[in-house]
């Protein structure tokens, strides 16, 4: 009986460790479903994050952001400097971005990051880069806006104006500086931001502000248009298309409340001061400045006297 007893407790102890095993075996089993799965979830989703030449969507707007505002403060410390006063350098109607350095420093980095610190693929990139996207940008302005944005024929080796070889070694001596030193930079500012709030949080705030930007951008274009085709009727500037002008403003002006609304928020004075550097292009080629046809100061304030050369002088003599 004892002997039989002893067998019975035996067995029960063996099928207690059995089951001790089996619930064990389960359990690593049951875990490594779960990392498989894991690992399955992770690389689906790796799979579905879209990129641009290696590059998040979020973090190209990020720094199309940081650059527009960069931009915006080197131009204004630019013309105070160059011309004594503090203007207006931003692109839009609202907000201190400078649109073609957030452009061009996008269109940099996407393409030339990989090359890393090769600095002669960078300048040779930055060059041929730079020069297309200025071409492409004033091309655009001029055909969407009819507005010349800059003027590059005095130079030598220009094509159209719109671009030169002078600014175009400039573009390419940026590409080294934009990619090997400062973009580096930016990425650690990046990453801190993320760090001290979230990634979120940063694609929260970058995809508000480019859609801020994006009504921004829409707005501005509508009001450069009807402030051109104001100057050009009013001021009877012989541009190539006058008498299509001269009906989009009748049809514009001739709507009351469209046109109480431009003289309240997008008058000349908010437009000349938004852009004191707007300039069309009469049917002769000839260059015409908004700023010119106006008594309005084209800028915010004035900081100091800029000294003229005396080729200066002798032409204000002269009227």
């Amino acid at each position: 009986m004892e002997k039989s007893k002893k067998e019975e407790k035996e067995l029960d102890l063996k099928a207690e460790m059995q089951e001790i095993i089996e619930e064990e075996q389960q359990i690593q089993e049951n875990q490594q479903e779960k990392e498989e799965t894991t690992e399955s979830l992770g690389k689906k989703q790796k799979k579905k994050r879209f990129t641009i030449m290696g590059i998040t969507v979020w973090r190209i707007l990020a720094y199309f952001i940081i650059y527009s505002v960069a931009g915006y403060l080197i131009e204004t410390l630019f013309g105070i400097f160059t011309k004594g006063v503090w203007e207006s350098r931003q692109s839009f109607l609202y907000g201190p971005f400078c649109a073609i350095y957030g452009v061009g420093a996008v269109v940099m980095i996407v393409f030339l990051h990989r090359f890393g610190k090769k600095y002669n693929a960078l300048f040779i990139g930055g060059f041929i880069i730079g020069s297309i996207t200025e071409y492409l940008v004033s091309l655009i302005g001029e055909m969407i806006l009819g507005v010349k944005w800059w003027d590059y024929s005095g130079m030598p080796l220009n094509i159209g104006g719109r671009i030169c070889v002078y600014f175009s070694i400039f573009w390419g001596f940026l590409g080294i500086y934009l990619i090997a030193s400062v973009n580096p930079k930016v990425d650690k500012f990046i990453e801190w931001i993320k760090r001290k709030f979230s990634l979120k949080t940063l694609k929260v705030v970058t995809l508000t502000t480019i859609i801020v930007l994006l009504i921004d951008c829409i707005a501005t274009g509508f009001a450069i248009s009807f402030f051109l085709i104001r100057m050009i009727v009013n001021h009877n500037i012989p541009v190539a298309n006058q008498e299509q002008v001269i009906e989009q403003y009748d049809k514009i002006y001739g709507n009351k409340p469209l046109a109480d609304f431009i003289n309240q928020f997008w008058n000349d004075k908010k437009m000349i001061r938004t852009f004191p550097n707007l300039k069309v292009q009469d049917k002769d080629g000839n260059l015409v400045y908004m700023d010119g046809l106006l008594d309005i100061q084209p800028y915010y304030v004035k900081l100091h006297e800029k000294e003229k050369k005396p080729e200066e002088v002798q032409q204000d003599m002269n009227g």
